[in-house]
């Protein structure tokens, strides 16, 4: 490659998903680190018992917990998620978010 075609792709940097985000008190604050025609991955901090709502989508997507702990529901079932640990949404299925500490995931939505 040419030094100008280097130039016109976005740098790699590694960067901390902890500190990508910070806490808001008694909110839910987001970061889409990606988006592209197959999907988004964005970055959720929850404050200490906020959440979201139960909801559908209509795509899989991956639910990665970075910090903290949280309960989510799928389809009435419950699930306790801490970091480290992973989950998947299956589309079309009700699900919800319920922070139990300071908790931040990132979720990964593939539409393809």
């Amino acid at each position: 490659m040419r030094e100008n075609e280097l130039r016109s792709h976005p740098i790699a940097e590694v960067k901390s998903l902890k500190s990508l985000l910070q806490y808001q008190e008694s909110s839910v604050v987001s970061r889409v680190l990606l988006k592209n025609p197959g999907g988004t991955v964005t970055l959720f901090a929850f404050g200490k018992g906020e959440g979201l709502s139960e909801h559908t989508a209509p795509f899989d997507a991956l639910v990665i917990c970075i910090e903290g702990e949280a309960e989510i529901q799928i389809s009435g079932q419950k699930h306790r998620l801490q970091e480290g640990e992973t989950i998947t949404l299956p589309a079309n299925q009700p699900h919800a978010v319920q922070a139990a500490s300071d908790f931040k995931m990132l979720l990964v939505m593939i539409k393809a």
